[in-house]
């Protein structure tokens, strides 16, 4: 193409952690502009919030309706090409599904709508459209991790046996709904859904796992916790898994691990070995095997192949963070848009991002555990 992608936004109004987060990864590689947005529900916040990010005032809008029809009634080489949603999860259903009625490509937040049936709709609409949908399960788009997955996927470790993974954070530890806008909406039923931290960043985890082994849940033991007196949803949970394949899983995802930051950690174990690999030192990947010295495979030092080179920025010894690994998802999807509107098939290595599939697994997880974590006389849940 001879232009950028023409990005939208809604919400991610000034002060909003991550709205500055997507539209830093959005532009890091030069493929996608900002060109308009309504950046809150507040039209002068939404006014204040789009000058501060110099859009002349006829782009900033005053509700996410106005902005897509009148987007939408642009001529073709003015008007955005894609919106991104990032609002509380109570907004993101009817945007999508607007933007999409339009013609506009999606990138939105993850827990993908606030239930399975709105998931399945946003599938059904997506598929109607053929237009692309990303959702950001940012911690997919680490080079490491994606080297972990060809790793496991062409058979390095045999068959998987053992998975582990766990997000634990500690920053709801004490009632901090009031005054705390992030907070207060992630532990409001009615803006976050039917689940709190499982939803929030335990949707993270098991998505990682279902990434990197290339297997899929089938069954899940649940435990869900409230330990914040007054709290309305879970802030810890943990569970046992059951993949396709035999293979065992062991999931923790807690907000109130007093001290911990956001320590998202998996290992993967096989047959014939496995490997290890934490956000807090994002590239180093470790793998062990049953017969030989366990191996440090380090990112942007030629011992990653084809597709951790494909999201690799820089050369061995700069880490590549967490901006890069949301930015990854952001260029594989603007390269997959790119090569359709230029009447082309992507490549694989192009349509590796989370898509509406993972979005419904998201949902599905969601129920499983809550179905299962609350009932102390049913455990095993067959899956969604």
């Amino acid at each position: 193409m001879s232009r950028k992608l023409r990005m939208g936004m809604i919400g991610g109004g000034v002060g909003a952690f991550i709205g500055a987060i997507h539209r830093i990864a959005a532009i890091m590689d030069n493929q996608i502009e900002l060109v308009c947005g309504c950046f809150s529900s507040n039209p002068e916040n939404s006014l204040n919030s789009g000058k501060s990010y110099f859009l002349p005032e006829n782009r900033i809008y005053s509700s996410y309706h106005q902005m897509l029809e009148l987007e939408a009634q642009l001529p073709e080489g003015e008007r955005m090409d894609l919106v991104v949603i990032v609002t509380p999860n109570h907004v993101h259903f009817d945007p999508a599904m607007l933007a999409m009625e339009h013609g506009f490509h999606v990138v939105m937040d993850k827990p993908i709508t606030l239930s399975l049936d709105e998931a399945l709709q946003l599938k059904k609409k997506q598929q109607e459209t053929g237009l692309e949908l990303a959702l950001t399960h940012t911690y997919s788009g680490y080079p490491a991790v994606k080297e972990a997955k060809m790793r496991v996927a062409r058979g390095d470790f045999g068959k998987i046996r053992r998975i582990y993974v766990e997000y634990p954070q500690g920053w709801l530890s004490a009632k901090e709904e009031d005054g705390n806008k992030q907070a207060e909406w992630r532990t409001d039923p009615k803006r976050s859904g039917k689940a709190g931290c499982i939803g929030d960043i335990g949707t993270h985890a098991h998505q990682l796992a279902e990434y990197i082994s290339g297997l899929k849940t089938t069954e899940i033991c649940a435990e869900l916790n409230t330990f914040v007196p007054g709290r309305l949803l879970d802030d810890d949970g943990a569970a046992l898994l059951r993949f396709n394949n035999g293979a065992r899983g062991v999931l923790m995802a807690s907000q109130i691990a007093a001290g911990e930051e956001n320590n998202v950690k998996i290992r993967v174990y096989g047959e014939k070995g496995g490997l290890e690999w934490q956000q807090h030192e994002p590239n180093t990947l470790w793998v062990k095997w049953a017969d030989r010295p366990t191996e440090m495979v380090r990112v942007g030092t030629g011992q990653m192949g084809e597709w951790a080179q494909h999201n690799t920025r820089t050369p061995g010894g700069h880490p590549e963070g967490y901006l890069e690994a949301f930015a990854n998802i952001y260029r594989n999807f603007a390269l997959s848009v790119q090569a359709k509107m230029n009447g082309e098939q992507p490549t694989s290595e192009m349509l590796d991002f989370p898509s509406v599939e993972d979005g419904i697994r998201g949902m599905q997880f969601i129920d499983t555990m809550v179905k299962s974590g609350y009932n102390d006389s049913v455990k095993w849940v067959k899956f969604g």
